[in-house]
């Protein structure tokens, strides 16, 4: 009796822990949960171009290059253009914005919202919905407290198939369920350009105790009334509470500069080319004063496919990827060339045959506030002055010199090259100055091979050269072996 009670007992024991291991093993998924588990990955597509203008390799390169991950994979016909990730009202999860590209002729470009689903707990897509710009690279994707009650819009800016500047615009409605969430308060597009009207708000509305007024958005287009093709329209759009979307308040007449109409209409023709090739050139800022700051200037170089931004004595250098051919000038899509995810994009009015107005919006694909520092009105600098500047600019020597690498020769064009023997090495160069530091950047001649940038130390007349990543923020120093330049007499 014993015997067949330790039996009982031990038969007990060892079934229980076979029932723990089960249930610690998750093997008991296989027989509740019928459905078979998928791993999905997103599928990321390079958007370009297939303008005329796009045909160069150079343009070509202008492609989204970090990886634009979705939650959920998109389907096989559509192309991602733009992600914007954002906390969820309720602070349990994380939104999802993404601009992506379909074949519809019609509208080719939409907005998906995705967000977290409880009942199956993952996450789908909510809605759909067509956005007016329609070409790929002049499009940004950013989200921004337009209203003034911290509950931020969600807005999709660039340009359409006739070259018009285009603002659409989303807002999350109070109490709505996700699949009707983000109504559209405004979509704009005009053959001109279109502004945020960003005021300072109070501290009360930093420090979350109450709301602030809206900011209005001005559109300014072509007045048709006039002879004058400069002669703009600017309608402003303001947020009615009681419709919940944004209405026009007012139109008034801004007169353009007067200039030869010949010469006008030739620079705004939109053949490829003729504007850039009139920007190329040095532009001071001109302060709200009327006075020209020749510490804050741009100099555009379409030839090399650069802009120079200068101020307070750091230079940024960007590569210029598209242009875009508007009413008024010319819309540039460019990137950094040390951080190839801040972009600049760059709007050129033409104000007369010797001044420009800019507007810069900065997207670091975490999205900042619009950069206003190099918004402004700016003139050539002029023959007299070119010279100078661009000595300073973009100094050159001619000088040769022996190294680790081998014999490099500095020429006063702005070339270099590099004998090793059986090697030659070639490219440009350029020295500047960034945050007190002299600097030195190699731009080889091959594609294949990225560009070099090294501080500066001057020992008698020997350049020693360390290799450091110039930042937005400061210069980072790779902690490679320098590299001493000995002048060969």
């Amino acid at each position: 009796m014993k015997k067949s009670l330790i039996g009982f007992y031990a038969g007990i024991a060892a079934l229980s822990i076979l029932v723990i291991i089960f249930l610690a093993t998750g093997s008991w998924e296989r027989f509740i949960s019928s459905e078979a588990k998928e791993e999905t990955r997103t599928r990321v597509v390079t958007v370009r171009e297939s303008s005329a203008q796009s045909e160069t390799a150079y343009v070509q390169q202008a492609a989204w290059e970090e990886n634009l991950n979705t939650k959920i994979p998109l389907e096989d016909a559509e192309t991602v253009i733009a992600v914007l990730n954002k906390e969820s009202e309720e602070g349990f999860s994380e939104e999802q914005f993404v601009v992506y590209l379909t074949s519809s002729a019609q509208n080719p470009v939409f907005i998906t919202f995705l967000s977290f689903d409880e009942r199956t707990r993952g996450y789908r897509r909510m809605w759909n919905a067509p956005v007016a710009a329609t070409r790929a690279d002049t499009i940004t994707l950013f989200s921004q407290d337009l209203i003034g009650d911290r509950n931020n819009c969600i807005i999709v800016t660039g340009m359409n198939a006739d070259n018009k500047h285009t603002m659409t615009i989303f807002r999350r409605g109070s109490g709505q369920a996700a699949t009707a969430a983000y109504p559209k308060i405004a979509e704009l597009q005009i053959d001109g350009s279109i502004i945020i009207q960003e005021t300072t708000r109070s501290l009360a509305y930093q420090q979350g105790i109450t709301n602030a007024q809206s900011f209005n958005i001005a559109a300014y287009g072509q007045d048709t009334a006039s002879a004058n093709i400069l002669d703009q329209i600017e309608t402003i759009f303001s947020y009615s509470s009681s419709s919940g979307r944004y209405e026009q308040t007012r139109v008034s007449r801004i007169p353009g500069s007067q200039i030869e109409q010949r010469r006008l209409a030739e620079l705004l023709s939109g053949v490829p080319g003729v504007f850039e090739n009139f920007i190329n050139d040095l532009w001071y800022f001109i302060s709200p004063q009327g006075t020209i700051d020749t510490q804050q200037y741009i100099y555009f170089d379409p030839v090399n496919r650069e802009i120079i931004f200068y101020s307070d004595e750091a230079q940024q250098v960007f590569k210029w990827q598209v242009s875009t051919y508007t009413r008024y000038g010319l819309y540039i899509r460019s990137e950094n060339i040390s951080i190839n995810t801040l972009l600049r994009f760059i709007e050129i009015e033409l104000e007369s045959l010797d001044s420009i107005r800019l507007r810069v919006n900065e997207d670091v694909r975490l999205r900042i506030t619009a950069n206003t520092t190099w918004d402004g009105s700016y003139r050539r600098a002029g023959i007299a002055n070119v010279n100078e500047t661009i000595s300073q600019l973009r100094p050159a020597i001619d000088a040769l010199y022996d190294s680790s690498w081998g014999r490099i020769q500095f020429n006063s064009s702005g070339e270099y090259s590099i004998n090793s023997g059986a090697n030659v090495r070639s490219g440009r160069y350029v020295f500047y100055r960034v945050q007190g530091s002299d600097l030195l950047e190699l731009r080889p001649s091959e594609a294949a091979e990225t560009r070099m940038v090294y501080t500066i130390e001057n020992v008698a007349e020997v350049m020693i050269l360390s290799r450091v990543r110039v930042g937005t923020n400061s210069i980072q120093d790779l902690l490679e072996p320098p590299i001493t330049l000995t002048p060969v007499d």
